[in-house]
């Protein structure tokens, strides 16, 4: 969601960004509900015209945004939460995403302090806290 409000990210260079099918829909539904939380929280925060441009770049997902194909992520995510069923939909298909592209994720402070940052290490999947402004 960094990358759609204009905001860099700290990536290594010729580095692949990705985001996945429910974290997509999630963004999408709380940036046109406007509802503050987590998710739109840093919409909310925008002047008025950069909020429309993000709300209309956030529904047309660009095309240097890669975004897993279901057929190969779910035997994935099924794996995931055999293994850590407690793990959200939401965190599973993360986690999944990075095992099945090998990647390096970056989380937010609070992500980092959640749930997904405990399971990481267990599936072998290495991250990094990224603070944005």
């Amino acid at each position: 969601m960094a990358l759609l409000v204009g905001e860099r990210l700290p990536l290594a260079r010729g580095a692949e960004c990705c985001t996945t099918a429910y974290f997509y829909l999630r963004a999408c539904r709380a940036v046109v509900a406007g509802i503050g939380g987590r998710l739109s929280g840093p919409f909310e925060r925008l002047g008025p015209d950069h909020r429309v441009a993000a709300l209309e770049r956030m529904l047309v997902l660009p095309d240097d945004v890669g975004l897993p194909d279901p057929r190969q992520i779910v035997p994935v995510m099924v794996e995931v939460q055999r293994r850590h069923p407690s793990l959200s939909v939401l965190n599973t298909e993360a986690a999944a995403a990075a095992l099945l592209l090998g990647a390096k994720m970056l989380l937010s402070p609070s992500t980092a302090n959640g749930q997904l940052a405990r399971v990481l290490p267990a599936v072998k999947i290495s991250f990094r806290t990224v603070e944005l402004p």
